[in-house]
């Protein structure tokens, strides 16, 4: 199977595109390397540098699979804007970026490419949950720009859908991490810059790269006081993606929360941390952000029962043991 990835040279477009090659289907990385890395992909994928606005570039490479007698059977959705406390400074990048150069992909695809999309959308559509776990049919209300240029993607495949017969799955999920462990050993991990992300913000600590890791807030409603999320290895992440993309064979759409399945407080992931690296980890108290919920865990029921996915590294140790491996091996070059 030939399959277009877009952000494939990115940490999480990047592990999916690895992760086609090593079962053995062509995977072609389509990517401007604002935030990519040519130099991590795994052996295998062919990389085509290019922007996701340029739809004329896209169609030639559906053009040309075509004639080559190899058409792309599906496309992975992956580029984008991803920081949300970003997305309120400059909104108009996140719509320009994620929602309109969708749309150039969308025609791009309607015109001559395939008729399977995987969109990698997020739990941020929902906003500030009513429940928890967040389902899938819960009130769709994002609280930044970049929840709310991604649910306008999916506002978009709803009408090709229903109009052009595009098949779909709207993949959502909140936040991703690890590392992926393959038969080359671990070769991409989570680095962005600036580092936002808690994860690499704390084994920054553990390599002596920060004096020491911020709490913000620790009188939240949850069983230590501080917020609760969601974390998800971007390995299971993958799968659950090449699965997605085989159902839809039979599926017209499907829109789908993905998940660990259990929520780990800031105060867990800094001792998960502690006892992975083995370095106290100072921390620094500091008072809430606007805007952060007490907990946010998506149910990932549906995509369980729909795809036969279940996650494999359910434990936080494990998550951050192979974040870690990255991490060490990254700033000792």
């Amino acid at each position: 199977m030939k399959v277009l990835v877009t952000g494939g040279a990115g940490y999480i477009g990047g592990t999916v595109a690895g992760l086609l090659a090593e079962k053995g289907h062509q995977a072609v990385a389509f990517d401007n390397l604002s935030h990519g890395r040519r130099d991590l992909l795994s052996p295998g994928v062919e990389f085509v540098h290019g922007e996701l606005a340029d739809r004329a570039a896209i169609e030639s490479l559906f053009i040309a699979a075509k004639n080559q007698g190899q058409p792309f059977e599906g496309v992975l959705h992956f580029a984008a804007l991803i920081e949300a406390g970003e997305s309120m400074v400059h909104p108009e990048a996140f719509f320009r970026n994620n929602t309109a150069s969708t749309l150039s992909l969308l025609e791009a695809i309607l015109a001559h490419g395939p008729r399977r999309m995987v969109f990698s959308s997020t739990a941020a559509v929902y906003g500030e949950p009513e429940t928890v776990p967040i389902k899938e049919d819960a009130r769709l209300l994002p609280t930044n720009a970049y929840g709310e240029s991604k649910l306008l993607v999916e506002h978009m495949l709803g009408w090709m859908n229903r109009i052009h017969g595009l098949r779909y799955a709207s993949l959502r999920y909140f936040n991703v991490a690890g590392a992926p462990e393959g038969p080359a050993g671990i070769i991409r991990g989570e680095a962005h810059d600036p580092e936002s992300h808690l994860i690499p913000l704390v084994l920054d600590v553990a390599l002596g790269r920060r004096k020491s890791i911020r709490i913000y807030g620790d009188d939240y409603p949850s069983p230590d006081g501080t917020c609760v999320r969601d974390y998800i290895h971007v390995s299971d992440l993958a799968d659950a993606h090449l699965l997605a993309l085989d159902a839809l064979e039979n599926h017209e759409r499907l829109i789908l929360n993905l998940g660990n399945g259990q929520g780990f407080s800031v105060q867990q992931v800094i001792e998960s941390a502690r006892r992975v690296t083995g370095h106290p980890i100072p921390v620094e108290m500091h008072p809430r952000r606007a805007g952060d919920p007490a907990v946010l865990v998506a149910s990932s029921k549906l995509a369980m029962s729909e795809l036969g996915w279940a996650p494999h590294y359910t434990k936080l140790d494990e998550i951050i043991r192979t974040a870690w491996v990255w991490h060490q091996k990254r700033y000792a070059q």
